[in-house]
This record gives C-alpha cells, structure tokens and sequence, in this order.
C-alpha cells in the first residue's frame, strides 16, 4: 500500500484547489448549504465553468473533448470535489460520464465515440442505467428483458427498476437478453437505447423520504439502431464489467472524505447537545472514527490496485459492508443525540442525498432523520450485506457455497 501521491499528482492537486478558489463564491460552504431553487442554478453553472476548463471528463482523450489526464488525476480531482462540497457535474453526468463516456472510450466504435461523446458534454444527451430488473438484482445475470433484431433495428420489452435519475435522463444504457439459448452470463447485449419514444415508460418510485430519484422503466416494443450496441452482440456481460470498473476506481478514496465531513458534523452535534461527556455516546463516536480511519485506509490500498490495473474484486464486498453498515450507525447516534427532537422536525433536510449528506448540509433534525432513513436501504442496494458476505465467505475465504434448495 503507498501512502504517498507523485509530485505531479500534488501539483494537480494545487491547481485544482486554485481552480475551485477562484471559481466558488467566497461564502461558498457547500452544495449542502444551498436551497433547492440555488443548488440546481449553482449545478448548472458549475457544470458549464467544469466544462469550459476542460475538467468535467478528464479521462477521456483530448480528441473527444476530454482533458487526456490518467486516472490518479481523476482521483485527485474527486478528492478535492469531495473536500470542497462541489459536485463533478449534474445527477445524469456520473452515468453519461464517468460510466458510459468512459466505457465508449474502451470499448466503443468510432462513430459512437465520434457521435455520443460530444453530446454527452453538451448535455444534449443525459443518460441513465438500466441494468437491475424485479427478478435480477444481486443476481443481475439472470435478467430477461429481451432484444431481438428486427432488420436494421433491436425490439426490447422487458422492464428496469431502481433506475437513478431515469426521470432526467433522455438514453438509458440497458443490459438486454438477445440470445435466450446462451449461458445466463452470455447472450447478454449493452445496448444504447433513446427513451424519448412511445415505447419507454418511465415511472418515479417515491422513498421514505418522499423523494423520487429511482424509477421504473418499462419497454414495449421499444426500438434502437442494430449499430447501437457497445462491444460485440452477446458480450455485452464484458462491456458491463468495464463500465464497474469506472464505477468503483475513481470513487476508491471519496469515501472517507465524504464520510468524515459526516462524523464531523456528528461530534459537532453532540457539542452542541451537551452529550461529549456521555460514555456511551463518546465510545459511539470513537467507534465512527475508527470506522472512517479504516475506509481511509482501505482506500488507499485500494487506489493502489487500481493505478497498478486491477479493477476492483471479490474484495469490494468488505467496503461495501464496511460503508453502509457504519452509516446506518452512524445515523443511529444522530438520533440517540436529538433525542426527542427527532419526532419534531425543523430546518433544512438533504435534497434527497442517498448516502453522505452533502458538504454544508446544517445540523438540522431534519437532515439527519432523512439520512437516517435513507440509511436503512444502504445495506440493501448495490448488492446487500447478506449476499456481499456470501461473497467474502465464497471468494476471498474459500468457503463452500450456499447450497441451492
């Protein structure tokens, strides 16, 4: 594990925290602190003054509007996002991005790259992911929403769910069964498909917190291009794994940083309620630090496979289990803290923030219910903790499998 960044890294680093200085207001506390009506301005502007310095997709080479930078730049760059409390660009930009853009660059042909890269910088074109289906979500193999190619285009029916900002988004990238015969893990297509057509219904499912950022998608007969599929016909499970892979390297030493600006306002808060003295909640609160010191560890250890080639593996699973497991316990404190206060809510809450509130967010009891309830599904989406044990007992311990009834 290597600690250290490379001088050039740092002297990126340097700019970058030049470039936010003189681009944020001298107020500036964070996206948290901002009201809705100024959070969305902000994000707009913001994402227009990324893209006017060329940091909005640093990976990508320059010849497709990228800033040609390598990936530990890319990480430096969210690291310092993350410190800051600004956003790398809008909801839909993490899917068009960092996941798509990305994975077009690998695996792409040139008229894709030379036709959708430019309009995912625009923002003419604002994606989404469809991957999880009702019957297929730890076990996203086992999809069946079917393309079959009907002379020069694909016919998909089938359904998504848990759908990040489907609502916003105009393209959904879709995982799509086009070879009923093969291996569950073959016959599988990665499928660009336009969702601005009568065949695509996309239905918001409103959260705990009365927030609706999933959806549903539903095809019926919906229709794309035959040249719109990433990668080859019935490997589209490789192309899938490519994309993961930008999914989990760049974000490998964010979570601490978002993590610890979280305990931050949690000892802040048991500050300002008089509770620093109270064994239990100061063993509590010891416990968070040493859970955020662990990720920050694991993070760059984790940065270090990554700059060496390795995607994250089976190993995944710990900081899965690791992060959404301390936030739900975390927020458990925050609650033990406001004590009654809970069942009387004021102040500002979250802007419907899944995970970490973000940068600036008050020590409201608002906020701090709302990320307590978003807590309670942590353990559930992106793979839950029963089913990423299995994984860290079957491939990191050598444990003989679940057996199958």
């Amino acid at each position: 594990m290597d600690l250290s960044y490379p001088p050039s890294a740092e002297a990126f680093r340097s700019r970058v925290r030049d470039f936010i200085t003189a681009n944020v207001p001298a107020d500036f506390a964070g996206i948290g602190a901002l009201d809705q009506t100024r959070r969305k301005e902000f994000i707009r502007e913001w994402r227009k003054t990324l893209a006017d310095n060329g940091l909005l997709a640093v990976l990508w080479p320059k010849r497709y509007g990228g800033a040609g930078l390598t990936p530990l730049h890319q990480v430096v760059l969210a690291e310092e996002f993350a410190r800051a409390g600004v956003p790398a660009g809008t909801e839909n930009d993490m899917f068009g991005i960092q996941l798509l853009g990305n994975t077009l660059v690998v695996c792409g042909t040139e008229d894709q790259k030379n036709w959708f890269l430019p309009r995912i910088l625009s923002g003419d074109d604002r994606w989404c992911q469809g991957f999880s289906e009702p019957d297929a979500g730890s076990d996203l193999a086992s999809l069946r929403t079917r393309a079959v190619l009907d002379g020069d285009e694909w016919v998909i029916n089938g359904s998504k769910i848990w759908t990040s900002v489907g609502h916003l988004a105009n393209w959904i990238f879709a995982l799509c069964r086009t070879d009923m015969d093969a291996p569950k893990h073959r016959g599988i297509s990665f499928l660009l498909v336009p969702m601005d057509q009568p065949g695509v219904e996309v239905r918001p499912i409103k959260n705990i917190v009365g927030q609706s950022m999933f959806n549903e998608v539903f095809f019926t007969d919906a229709r794309t291009a035959a040249d719109n599929v990433v990668g080859e016909v019935n490997a589209g499970w490789s192309v899938a794994m490519t994309l993961l892979g930008f999914e989990r390297g760049t974000s490998v030493t964010t979570d601490a940083i978002r993590f610890q600006a979280e305990i931050d306002r949690l000892f802040e808060l048991a500050k300002e309620r008089g509770k620093t003295n109270d064994p239990h909640i100061r063993e509590q609160l010891a416990w968070c630090y040493g859970r955020v010191e662990i990720m920050r560890c694991r993070g760059y250890q984790a940065l270090t496979r990554f700059l060496h080639g390795e995607y994250p593996g089976p190993e995944a699973a710990m900081t899965k289990i690791l992060w959404s497991e301390f936030f739900q316990r975390e927020t458990e404190l925050a609650m033990e803290i406001l004590e009654t206060d809970v069942l009387t809510l004021s102040g500002t809450g979250t802007n419907g923030a899944l995970a970490t509130a973000d940068v600036g967010t008050p020590n409201s009891s608002l906020a701090w219910v709302e990320s307590a309830l978003a807590a309670r599904a942590a353990t559930i989406y992106a793979g839950s903790s029963q089913v990423q044990r299995n994984i860290i007992g079957e491939k990191l311990l050598g444990l003989p499998k679940e057996p199958r009834l």
